[in-house]
């Protein structure tokens, strides 16, 4: 049995504890967050006896940490994993900005610390079945493809701080979804994106649309929080439809996976599993933390995981790519 240390203590951490204790051979030790008295609440409510605000006090019997800290945190945090020579699980994003996110590959990869970032989204239920189907080759080579992630739904309530970041959708919803097409089509070779902000009380942008290209595949990205009204608001579901040169594939909404080529359509609901403890209105993101803390409990014990810090650094690339593309409102290469 692996033990850990869960830092941080907010919104989140509660369905990630939850989501651990769906999975056999890992065991929370203590929680640490800068308010004590959140630690204490969290750890009380799991049966966790140890509960801290400095972090230096926490490594004690911990075999790996795992990071559900804002982002601006994580470098710090890491670093100090690092020193204690204990594996990282982190958070998306693994840094602010690219160059810190490289440096801290670098360091973990120069002293031989698995370093590993916590990438739910591609371990959705409804998004791993669609990448089974399109492995069948059933619409042949796919040639364009859209994922669609927009939504009225009032993200701020539940996450304050996203509403101060100079950097927003991109940063936030865009790297699943930008790593969710990588876990698609493998790797982008140029980006084009454009970027608003609907809502004048944010710091940053709100919506975004990005068009990339993975080895001859174009890939459409439609991003938004824009506080709009729509008729069918399906968060926190992400649509998806890819076209083949022998039929299309598409996820639909309330997870419907169609199927049509020149014999017909098939069509199935691929919905998540459900868990007692997740957020009805999270669902589909909640159910998808157990297959993914699997993974990178795999990784620590020294398996492979599918999102590790140099694995994320390909995502964040395109991002900040991204970004480069709506200044100059020109394509950028990769």
């Amino acid at each position: 049995m692996l033990k850990f240390v869960l830092f941080g203590a907010g919104f989140w951490a509660q369905y990630q504890l939850a989501a651990w204790r769906e999975i056999s051979g890992a065991e929370c030790i203590a929680i640490c967050d800068p308010i004590k008295e959140r630690a204490e609440t969290l750890a009380n409510r799991f049966g966790i006896a140890n509960f801290f605000s400095q972090p230096v006090d926490a490594f004690i019997g911990a075999d790996f940490v795992d990071i559900a800290t804002p982002p601006r945190t994580h470098p710090e945090m890491v670093r100090l994993a690092l020193s204690h020579r204990i594996p990282v699980l982190c958070q998306k994003p693994l840094a602010e900005s690219l160059a810190e996110a490289e440096a801290l590959a670098i360091e973990a990869r120069n002293v031989q610390i698995p370093l590993l970032v916590h990438e739910n989204w591609r371990w959705q239920t409804p998004i791993r079945a669609l990448k089974t189907e399109l492995e069948t080759g059933v619409i042949g080579s796919p040639f364009r493809a859209r994922l669609t992630m927009v939504s009225g739904y009032p993200v701020f309530d539940n996450q304050p701080f996203l509403k101060n970041l100079p950097r927003f959708v991109l940063a936030d919803m865009g790297v699943h979804i930008l790593d969710t097409a990588r876990f698609l089509f493998e790797e982008a070779q140029s980006v084009y994106c454009q970027t608003r902000k609907v809502q004048p009380d944010i710091a940053g942008e709100d919506a975004a649309t990005v068009m990339t290209l993975h080895n001859g595949v174009t890939v459409i990205t439609e991003l938004g929080y824009p506080q709009n009204f729509y008729e069918e608001d399906r968060f926190p579901e992400t649509l998806i439809r890819i076209e083949g040169q022998r039929g299309s594939i598409e996820l639909a909404a309330d997870y419907w996976l169609r199927i049509t080529t020149s014999e017909g359509t098939t069509a199935r609901r691929v919905p998540p599993k459900h868990y007692d403890w997740a957020d009805p209105a999270y669902n589909v993101v909640h159910a998808s933390l157990v297959p993914c803390l699997a993974n990178l409990l795999e990784g620590v014990r020294g398996g492979r995981a599918e999102t590790t810090a140099e694995d994320n650094l390909k995502t964040l690339r395109i991002v900040e790519g991204a970004y480069l593309s709506a200044e100059r409102r020109e394509a950028v290469k990769l």
